[in-house]
């Protein structure tokens, strides 16, 4: 099937409160001109130079997200552009974006990743780390907190990944209740990839971040 035919058919699974941000890192711009052609505007990269290079070629109403590990020496090169961040996963990161932001006199949008998988190589806070690295950011100047987002472990098993998400949908709302209740940019769960989505949604995703299903598989 083509880009568009696998946007359209992912449409029609997603309840239309869920975000679609498509992985576009390592595809050619003709294939995400593809994705964008066929109305896609949401669009997630990995490596900081890759997507500065396609901010400055692809159309300038893309909104990019940052999904991988960011280090702080590479901030410079997406915080001007780049609309959310997914994946603040230490303070040092979290105030190192701040710091740059407020140099430019702008406020970033940034989530803030919990490490829910059984694997050691993913990222992130642990569960009982969260409440402190979300208070950290919320009082970081040139930061706005818009929620959390993790990874599951890459299984088969099912009901593992489903409690890993729930998890995830936990911890946010514990977080809303006690630190952001009345904060209307704290409302995202990003989670939920090519393999398992639907039941990120089930879970109560707000954001998945999608790649194979669209594009294909890797070049």
């Amino acid at each position: 099937m083509s880009v568009e035919n696998n946007i359209t058919e992912l449409r029609k699974e997603l309840p239309s409160t869920v975000k679609l941000v498509a992985v576009s890192k390592f595809m050619p711009n003709e294939l995400i001109m593809e994705a964008y052609n066929a109305g896609q505007r949401d669009f997630g990269e990995n490596r900081p130079q890759e997507l500065n290079r396609k901010m400055a070629e692809l159309p300038s109403d893309i909104r990019w997200h940052f999904l991988g590990h960011l280090q702080t020496n590479k901030i410079k090169l997406i915080i001007d552009s780049v609309s959310l961040i997914h994946s603040a996963d230490s303070l040092r990161l979290i105030s190192e974006i701040g710091k740059e932001a407020a140099k430019r006199g702008l406020v970033k949008d940034i989530l803030i990743q919990q490490h829910i998988s059984s694997e050691d190589t993913k990222q992130g806070f642990s569960s009982i780390e969260m409440e402190e690295a979300a208070i950290f950011a919320r009082e970081t100047t040139g930061i706005r907190v818009c929620g959390v987002m993790g990874m599951a472990t890459y299984t088969d098993d099912m009901e593992q990944v489903r409690g890993e998400f729930r998890g995830l949908r936990l911890t946010f709302e514990k977080l809303k209740s006690t630190l952001f209740a009345d904060d209307r940019a704290f409302e995202h769960i990003s989670m939920g990839m090519s393999g398992d989505f639907p039941l990120a949604v089930e879970e109560g995703s707000t954001i998945v971040r999608v790649g194979t299903r669209i594009f294909g598989s890797r070049y």
